[in-house]
């Protein structure tokens, strides 16, 4: 079934904003073109949240501009802004059937019965919760219980979808299910989804755009490939992957003055280079990681595939990272070098 929402680019222009003497967001300007699955990713206290609320209307910014579509929206109430928002909570009314909380916007803005009642199956149908229309909340699951919030956000049929980690009460099972769905639903829809997580295999498996954050500012917009492949500083290095890159000191891997990453993957053992303690080995099945200690602020993780032979806790062994992917950064700002 097809569920046809309106679509809207999102245009953010030098916003900030300020709760006192803290700057959580600080001159952000991002585009989010139509039909864009943006995550906003980062970590606690970075802005990402704050950022969705305020293109949802619920926080007003201290400077700069919000548009959606071609109307700046930053004087639009949070109802007219034509968003639907998803809490991290299900905030769903206990004493209301499945239907009556999925009709439930629709019935503040005077729709009548008839037409609520068809909107509200029709969206209930997207998410798979016609079987559950006459139940309670308290009688749901916890991932039957997000679907319901997701059906109440769609049944209006916005231009946009602000999400603010909508998952995190989720068990893992339930978590790795819930993301496939909303890949699904965003395809179904065919809507713009703005998405907040600090989860980066979340951000990593559902966005087709990811906007990393850090203290209230963006340090890189890309495709989860470009994010990975390409970071842009530091922080990004080791905050994209599982397990994060590996940064060696400076001058250990090249005769430089510049900061060498490379991806647990593209670090190997060797009988000479940089020198290293192994401090854990990790059995994962698939395979092995290694975890070595270069120094007080510096340690790596190898990746060796399973049943190959290791070295054991507190030995002495030598790294090397791959020369065909390495990635160099500046040793005081921490960014990309080309």
């Amino acid at each position: 079934m097809q569920y046809d929402a309106l679509v809207a680019s999102i245009r953010l222009v030098g916003v900030s904003k300020h709760f006192g003497d803290v700057k959580a967001v600080d001159n952000v300007s991002l585009d989010i073109a139509d039909r864009d699955f943006m995550i906003l990713l980062g970590p606690s206290g970075c802005g990402k949240s704050t950022l969705l609320r305020t293109i949802a209307g619920l926080e007003d910014p201290t400077a700069g501009e919000v548009w959606i579509g071609d109307n700046m929206v930053n004087d639009v109430e949070p109802k007219n802004r034509d968003v639907s928002m998803v809490f991290q909570s299900y905030a769903l009314y206990p004493h209301k059937s499945v239907q009556a909380n999925i009709e439930f916007p629709l019935k503040v803005r005077g729709v009548n019965k008839t037409e609520r009642a068809e909107a509200a199956k029709q969206a209930a149908e997207v998410l798979g919760l016609t079987p559950y229309l006459e139940r309670r909340p308290g009688a749901l699951s916890g991932g039957q219980r997000q679907r319901v919030a997701l059906a109440r956000a769609i049944v209006r049929q916005p231009a946009v979808f602000c999400m603010d980690e909508p998952l995190s009460n989720l068990d893992a099972k339930l978590r790795a299910e819930t993301r496939a769905e909303l890949v699904a639903l965003h395809d179904r829809l065919n809507a713009t989804f703005v998405y907040v997580t600090h989860d980066q295999v979340e951000a990593m498996t559902m966005g087709n755009r990811i906007a990393v954050m850090r203290d209230g500012i963006i340090e890189q917009v890309g495709s989860p490939k470009e994010v990975y492949d390409k970071p842009a500083s530091v922080f990004v290095a080791q905050f994209i992957g599982t397990p994060p890159m590996n940064i060696f000191p400076a001058g250990s891997v090249e005769a430089a003055d510049h900061v060498v990453g490379a991806r647990p993957e593209h670090t190997h053992l060797t009988t000479s280079g940089v020198a290293a303690t192994v401090a854990l080995v990790e059995h994962l099945g698939h395979e092995i990681q290694v975890v070595c200690t270069i120094d007080a602020e510096h340690r790596a993780i190898v990746r060796i595939p399973a049943g190959t032979e290791v070295p054991g806790n507190g030995s002495s062994v030598f790294l090397t990272a791959d020369e065909n992917y390495r990635h160099r950064f500046n040793v005081e700002t921490g960014l990309r070098i080309s």
